[in-house]
This record gives C-alpha cells, sequence and structure tokens, in this order.
C-alpha cells in the first residue's frame, strides 16, 4: 500500500547543548545541572505551537529519567515517542547500541515506544537485527530520497528525506549520515534542521513539490531550535566559536515550523509505517 502523502515531522527532543560533544562524558547529573530544565520548560509551548497536528518526538532516554512527565505529555496530546538514545553521543558500536537500548527499557515499554531514530542519524547496519529484538517496529536512522522506504528484516527504515540533484542511489546501506560524500553523489539532505536553518524558502519549496508529487518527506527539528533557550548565544558561545558550522542549529525555525504546519497535512510516523504495511 501506498499511503497518502503526508509531511512526516519528527523532533530530535535533545538537550540545548546535545551538538556540542564536549559533554558526552558528563555524568547525568551535571548534564541535568547543564539543562537547567530548559528542556522540560519547552516542551508546553512546542505542544501549543503543534496544535491539532500531529509529530513524532524522538526522546533522549536520560531527560525521561529528569523529567518523568515528557513521554506522557506528548502522547496525550496525540503526537508519538519514539526512542533516540539514552545518553546523547555517536552510537556506531552494536554493544554499545544495545547497552543503550537497555538502559531506556523500563520507560520504552510503558509507553510503548516502537520507533527508534540514531543520533546525529549515524548508525550501522547492524542495527536492524538488534532493533528487531528490542521489538521496533521501524527506524528513521539514515538519509536517502524522498519516498524511500526500506523494509530491514522485520524493521522497517524510513530515512531522513533528501532531493536528488545526480543519479537516484541503487543501495541503501547504514550509515548514510549528511557528510560530503552523501552531499558529493548529489543528495541534498534537506531533512535536517541545518539546512531549514540556512536554507528555509528552499526547503519549504523542497517539501511543497514532494508533496505533489505524492511523496511524504521527513524532515526533523530540535527543541532548542523552536523554543530558544534563554541567553542561548551566552550559553553556546564556547562551543560555537570553536565550531562555526553548529551555527544554523542555534537558529530559531519556530517561524519556519508555524508556515509548514499552516500549509501542509502532518502525520506520525508510526501511522505512516501502519498505512505501508
Amino acid at each position: 500500500m501506498t499511503p497518502s502523502p503526508r509531511l512526516l515531522l519528527t523532533i530530535d527532543y535533545e538537550p540545548w547543548f546535545a551538538p556540542s560533544r564536549r559533554y558526552d562524558t558528563w555524568t547525568s547529573e551535571k548534564r541535568r545541572e547543564l539543562d537547567d530544565k530548559i528542556s522540560q520548560q519547552s516542551l508546553d509551548p512546542i505542544l501549543e505551537t503543534l496544535g491539532n497536528s500531529k509529530a513524532t518526538f524522538y526522546l533522549v532516554g536520560e531527560m525521561v529519567e529528569w523529567y518523568p512527565e515528557l513521554p506522557e505529555k506528548i502522547l496525550n496530546a496525540g503526537h508519538e515517542v519514539g526512542f533516540h538514545c539514552h545518553v546523547h553521543r555517536k552510537l556506531d558500536d552494536i554493544q554499545e547500541i544495545e547497552k543503550d537500548l537497555i538502559a531506556s527499557t523500563s520507560w520504552m515499554q510503558k509507553y510503548n515506544v516502537r520507533g527508534y531514530r540514531a543520533p546525529m542519524i549515524n548508525t550501522v547496519e547492524a542495527v536492524y537485527p538488534l532493533l528487531e529484538k528490542h521489538n521496533f517496529l521501524y527506524s528513521s536512522s539514515i538519509y536517502a530520497p524522498t519516498g524511500t522506504a526500506l523494509k530491514k528484516g522485520n524493521v522497517w527504515e524510513i530515512p531522513a528525506s533528501t532531493l536528488v540533484l545526480l543519479k537516484t542511489p541503487t543501495e541503501f546501506r547504514a550509515p548514510r549520515h549528511m557528510n560530503l560524500n552523501l552531499i558529493a553523489s548529489g543528495e541534498f539532505p534537506y531533512s535536517s534542521s541545518f539546512m531549514s536553518g540556512l536554507f528555509r524558502h528552499t526547503v519549504y519549496n523542497i517539501i511543497e513539490r514532494e508533496l505533489k508529487a505524492g511523496k511524504s518527506p521527513v524532515i526533523f527539528l530540535h527543541p532548542y531550535e523552536i523554543v530558544t533557550p534563554p541567553n542561548y548565544f551566552r550559553r553556546f558561545a564556547k562551543d560555537l566559536l570553536h565550531h562555526p558550522m553548529l551555527l544554523p542549529f542555534a537558529f530559531n525555525k519556530s517561524k519556519f515550523l508555524k508556515d509548514l504546519l499552516k500549509n501542509f497535512p502532518t502525520a506520525t510516523m508510526q501511522d505512516y509505517v501502519r498505512d505501508l504495511q
């Protein structure tokens, strides 16, 4: 079955400092102090902005430990709760991925979490049997052209969307993440909030075109891009100084989001996957 076209809006719900790698090795308690309740306080305004539109929130597990009310609030508002990781960091070792999954097992079982997105949309092919073992229905952990839907064993892979500028690829194996090789091969990863930070109108136009072509774009944003944290640039200044390419993640994209919600139908990833079957 080919699902009707809709925008698959996803939010990687992670702390404001997640784009930086400086805090990966800190204790969870220190990261919680650094978060300063910002992630907790951002949720209600985001839910209000979404209104009756549907989205998928991929939660970082340690944040559920910090703020246990997050999953229930999201579900009660009619959205999907997915799993991003337990601790936001690069995860490309299958043993570390399984440890990460196990660390969040309790709350994922409680809320029947069936969707997975790897941190930074960067994973390995061996992740799919592991996701099947842990009862996931689908993943969204690679980049591929809009409308791509892959069956990996009993797990669907619904990639973050790219626009093909040259030849359409024929093989899609993880990792397929946003890097120069992907772009040089002729794919524009417009789904990334990095790209909507730099090329908002271009990304909007691509989404509109893909929907008219009967495809369902998958895009993602982050909470700190929708609700700017207090004193954000002061908090993030050192990271931006050392890594200027992080700047597009610091732009506020709330108007971009509101434009999308006003003009395009949205659905959760899980509903889309169910329509595929």
